[in-house]
Order: structure tokens, then C-alpha cells, then sequence
């Protein structure tokens, strides 16, 4: 049975945006920041070209391929069944520590410290319930969220750009060449979101059309962003932004503007949400369309009846996040997803790059630029999540092989 092609241009941007606007805002500067330095701006920049090479190639492929999956879907085609089966994996292991890491920021900005876990247990629980009652009342929780975001946002850039001139921040460390790119390793996991507009591809109306126009506003959306809170933290904390769990929340208490210290905080809570829901939303069609081909358990590839969503597989998904939340912390959950992210998307760039016309929409050299830039940033990555990134594909390759020697007897 088909998804049903319920969402608009609109909705698709509006999940793009909820899954970029989230977790690189409230996660990711500190740990960024105390690799790149004063080289913040640089790392961001390619971060974000790397991400727009990336993007167009997912484009491309959604725009030939309308189907759930994302690059899982799309490799399978364009190259075979191997390397669709190593994107797929790579989407679905980097996204659910995305999602936990997203869970556990939701809880810091929402509960006291004692309640964090339970919270985040229930955050994931009560999403997955959602996206198990239709797609359109996922779309439209994530437009909700993303509005109450963007407004606590712009709140931190007001104080931030208002205090500037008050108040001379700690200097940064030094740029290191390195540094900067290890930092861009880490700000592309806040780029990622716009693949769940194309794992969603079966469900987009006129999605040769509005794919790749929701892809590439999704993500100019979200470079802007980025770039107004990274002057807005540089200029307000300097380096004191490294040590800080909270240092979006900084910003307005560094200003003075105490009062809206709690709008920032329900920013970040809904910013959290509005990820963690896209997210699974995005896990669960890749689960699904996996399922489908037997690279998962073909028990994942049901769609229910009713709601016309693949129940069974949103609801594995988050069993699996809550696991993860109740044994894990938050430490290092950015570098293991994007060492899964970036190798999804090194796939992705070399799908697109065999397609011929009249399947091309952008130049080769695209596609080229983001393959050797994904090779480039994953190779920068910290260590312990590269070798457990490793150890977690290897794993899935051996799954598959032995579930074809199976297969075979």
C-alpha cells in the first residue's frame, strides 16, 4: 500500500526547518566553538556548503525517485542494493542518536535536573503517538513549533546584537585549520534536517515540483539563522560560550534582559521538539521502506490501514530512542550522528552524480565538491565516535550478509 501525498510545499518546508532550527541552535555551539574557535564563521560556512552540495543532490534523486526512503531509496536505484542498504543504515543509526540527543535537550531546558530522564522518555513517547495518527497532524504540530521557535530566537539575536556594544566577550582560542574543520563536522549535524523533506518523498503532492524547492528554501532558511546566532553568541560570550550546557539561554541573561530568559527557554524546548518529531518521522519512512526490501525486518514495512502511516515502524523507532535515553548521555551523540550522516550523504552525492539527463537539475561538480567535503568532515571527527560509528556499520553489513546467506539456502 502507498503513503498518501498529503503535504503541501509548505508543510515540507516547515518539517525542513523543524529539523534543522533545534538541534544545531540549543546543541552544538559549545562543543563547535571550543574546536574552531575564533574560526566559528568559517567552519559554519563550510558546513553550509557542504550542506548545499548535499541538498542538491537530494533534489535531484527525489525529484527522479518520489519515494519513501530518502538516499536509501534512491542508491538502490542509481547504484544497487549494497550501497543503498549502507546509506539506509547510516541514516537510520546517525538519526536515533539525533533523536535521544534531542529528547535529553528538550528535558534540560524544560525540566529540573531530577526529572530530565522521565521527561525526555515521555517527550519521545507522546511524538511517536502523534506521528502514528497521520502525517498532516505531524505537519502541522511541526509549523506550531517552528513559529514559537523563530520567536525566541529572534529574541536571543535582539539581545545579543543590543548588548554587543556593552560588554567586551572573552576571545576565542585561536583558529586551527583543523579546528575549523572538525568544527564543520559538527555544525553539519545541525544542516542534516533537510533529508527528512526527502525520505518523505511519497508523501509530498507534486514532489518532482516541490521537493527540491522545499530542500533548498529549508536549508537558506536555516543558514540565515545559524548565522545570526553565531554573531549574536560571539559577540555576547566569547569564549565562556565553550563551557556552557545552555549557552543560547547565556545570551539573554549576559544582556540583562532577565525577563526573557523563560521565552528562551520554551524556545528551546519546542526547537527540541520540533526536531525530535521531524526525526522520527524521517526514521520511520527510511525503517519502512527498508523493511520493504527485507534490509530490516519486513515486520517494519506495514502501513496501517486507517491512518495510512507505518505505525509499526514509528513505534520501533522510539522503543529504541527510549533505550537510548535511559542508558546514555548527550556526550558525544553530535559526533556519532554525523559521522552516520555524513557517509549517508557521501552516498547520496555519488547516486546523483551517475544520473543523466534529462534526471540532472544542478552540475556534476556539485555532487563532487559535497562527496570529497563529506570525506573531508567525517575524517575530522572526534575519534571515539568514528570508531564506534565503524563498529555500528560494520555491524549492519554483517547483518545483511548473513541474512542473504540465509536467503540463499
Amino acid at each position: 500500500m502507498p503513503l498518501a501525498r498529503r503535504l503541501t510545499l509548505t508543510d515540507a518546508v516547515a518539517i525542513g526547518l523543524g529539523s534543522m532550527i533545534g538541534a544545531g541552535v540549543f546543541a552544538v555551539w559549545a562543543p563547535a566553538l571550543g574546536v574552531a574557535g575564533s574560526g566559528i564563521l568559517i567552519a559554519l560556512g563550510i558546513a553550509a556548503v557542504v550542506a548545499f552540495c548535499n541538498a542538491t543532490a537530494s533534489a535531484q534523486l527525489a525529484a527522479v525517485h518520489p519515494v519513501a526512503g530518502g538516499t536509501y531509496a534512491y542508491a538502490r536505484a542509481e547504484i544497487g542494493p549494497w550501497s543503498g542498504f549502507i546509506a539506509g543504515w547510516c541514516f537510520v543509526i546517525g538519526k536515533i542518536a539525533s533523536c535521544a540527543a534531542m529528547a535529553m535537550t528538550f528535558a534540560a531546558y524544560a525540566a529540573p535536573e531530577a526529572w530530565r530522564t522521565p521527561v525526555a522518555v515521555i517527550a519521545v513517547a507522546a511524538l511517536a503517538v502523534v506521528n502514528c495518527f497521520g502525517i498532516t497532524r505531524t505537519a502541522l504540530l511541526t509549523r506550531i513549533l517552528v513559529v514559537i521557535t523563530l520567536i525566541g530566537l529572534a529574541v536571543v539575536v535582539a539581545a545579543g546584537f543590543a548588548t554587543a556594544s556593552e560588554a567586551a566577550p572573552a576571545p576565542l582560542p585561536d583558529a586551527t585549520a583543523y579546528g575549523i574543520l572538525q568544527g564543520a563536522g559538527l555544525l553539519f549535524f545541525a544542516f542534516a534536517g533537510y533529508a527528512r523533506i526527502a525520505t518523505m518523498g511519497e508523501e509530498v503532492a507534486d514532489p518532482a515540483r516541490n521537493i527540491p524547492r522545499a530542500i533548498v528554501l529549508a536549508l537558506a532558511g536555516a543558514v540565515v539563522v545559524y548565522v545570526l546566532v553565531a554573531l549574536a553568541v560571539m559577540r555576547t560570550l566569547g569564549a565562556h560560550a565553550i563551557g556552557s550546557a545552555r549557552p543560547i539561554a547565556d545570551v539573554v541573561a549576559a544582556s540583562g534582559w532577565t525577563g526573557s530568559e523563560q521565552v528562551v527557554r520554551v524556545a528551546a524546548a519546542t526547537a527540541s521538539l520540533g526536531a525530535l518529531l521531524a526525526l522520527l518521522t524521517g526514521i520511520g519512512r527510511t525503517a519502512l521502506a527498508m523493511g520493504r526490501e527485507a534490509d530490516l525486518p519486513r515486520f517494519l514495512a506495514h502501513i496501517d490501514s486507517r491512518w495510512q502511516v507505518p505505525q509499526r515502524a514509528e513505534i520501533t523507532i522510539a522503543l529504541i530512542v527510549i533505550g537510548i535515553v535511559l542508558i546514555a548521555d548527550l556526550r558525544g551523540a553530535i559526533g556519532f550522528s554525523s559521522f552516520g550522516v555524513l557517509l549517508y550523504y557521501l552516498i547520496a552525492n555519488a547516486a546523483a552524480f551517475r544520473q543523466r539527463r534529462p534526471a540532472r537539475r544542478y552540475p556534476r561538480l556539485l555532487q563532487v565538491v559535497g562527496a570529497l567535503g563529506c570525506l573531508l568532515l567525517v575524517s575530522t571527527l572526534p575519534a571515539v565516535a568514528s570508531l564506534i560509528g565503524t563498529g555500528v556499520v560494520l555491524a549492519g553489513v554483517g547483518y545483511r550478509m548473513l541474512r542473504l546467506s540465509l536467503a540463499a539456502r
